[in-house]
C-alpha cells in the first residue's frame, strides 16, 4: 500500500504547495490519487493554518476530501502537540461527528492508551506510530495492539544508517510478538528515500508526501504530492 502524507505540520515556507485550507486539501487529495496513492493522511488546519482537531476543522477536511475522492480511506493524526495539546486534545476528539477512516497515535505520548481506548470505542482504525525499541515493546505488551488497523515504523534518525538500524530493530521486536499486522515504514527528511527503498526491499506498506520531505531520490525539488508519489511509483516500478 502507498499511502500520501500530503501536509502534517509543516509550513508553506517549507514549500509552497502545502495543503492547508479544505478546498487544497480536495484538490490535492485527488492529484495524489491519480499520481499512484492508495490512502491519504492529513493534519486538518483551523482558520489560521495551525493544526487542528476541532470537530468542524476535522469535519470541512473530510468532507471536502471524501468528495474529490470518494471512497478513499482518510487518516488524521492525534499528534500530542496539536491545540489544546496534551490530554487536553481529547476533548474535541471526543466531539469529532464526522470520523476519520483511521487515526495515528504516538506510542511515545503518555495518553496513548487512552487515545487508542477512544477510537475503538468510536469505530476509528487506529495506526500505531513506533518511533524507537521503547516504543514497540510498550505497543506489544498493549491488549488493544491487535485491534489495531496497521504499524507505523517513524524514523526520525537523519543518518541513513542510524535511521535503518532503528527500523531494524523496531521490526526486531514486532516480528518476536504475538502481533500480525501490516507495517507500514517511512523516514523523514534526509532518512525519506532510503526508509522507502528499505520498505520496498521487506515488502512493506510505504508513505511518501509533504509531510515527511521534499525532494526526489535525484535530490531535486519536488513540484508537489502528486510529483513525489510519482516518484514513489516510478521507483517500485523499477524505473530511475
Amino acid at each position: 500500500m502507498l499511502q500520501a502524507c500530503l501536509n502534517g505540520n509543516r509550513v508553506r515556507g517549507f514549500h509552497p504547495a502545502i495543503a492547508c485550507t479544505p478546498a487544497e486539501l480536495a484538490t490535492d487529495a485527488r492529484a495524489a490519487i491519480e499520481a499512484g496513492a492508495e490512502e491519504l493522511h492529513v493534519h486538518p488546519r483551523g482558520v489560521d493554518g495551525e493544526q487542528s482537531l476541532e470537530p468542524h476543522d476535522v469535519g470541512n477536511a473530510l468532507l471536502a476530501i471524501r468528495e474529490s475522492v470518494p471512497g478513499t480511506p482518510v487518516g488524521i493524526s492525534t499528534l500530542w502537540d496539536i491545540r489544546p495539546g496534551g490530554r487536553a486534545r481529547q476533548a474535541p476528539i471526543r466531539e469529532w461527528r464526522i470520523l476519520p477512516d483511521y487515526v495515528s497515535v504516538n506510542l511515545i505520548e503518555e495518553d496513548a492508551p487512552e487515545i487508542m481506548a477512544l477510537m475503538i470505542g468510536r469505530g476509528i482504525g487506529i495506526e500505531a506510530g513506533l518511533w524507537s525499541v521503547a516504543d514497540a515493546l510498550r505497543f506489544v505488551a498493549l491488549p488493544a495492539a491487535e485491534r489495531c488497523l496497521r504499524i507505523l515504523v517513524e524514523i526520525n534518525e537523519q543518518n541513513a544508517a542510524e535511521g535503518l538500524e532503528a527500523a531494524r530493530d523496531i521490526i526486531a521486536v514486532l516480528a518476536g510478538s504475538r502481533l500480525r499486522l501490516p507495517i507500514l515504514l517511512h523516514g523523514a527528511d534526509r532518512t525519506m528515500w532510503p526508509l522507502h527503498e528499505e520498505a520496498m526491499r521487506r515488502g512493506l506498506d510505504r508513505r511518501i508526501g509533504l509531510e515527511d520531505g521534499a525532494t526526489l531520490p535525484n535530490g531535486r525539488l519536488a513540484a508537489d504530492n502528486a510529483d513525489l508519489l510519482r516518484a514513489a511509483v516510478a521507483l517500485a516500478a523499477g524505473r530511475p
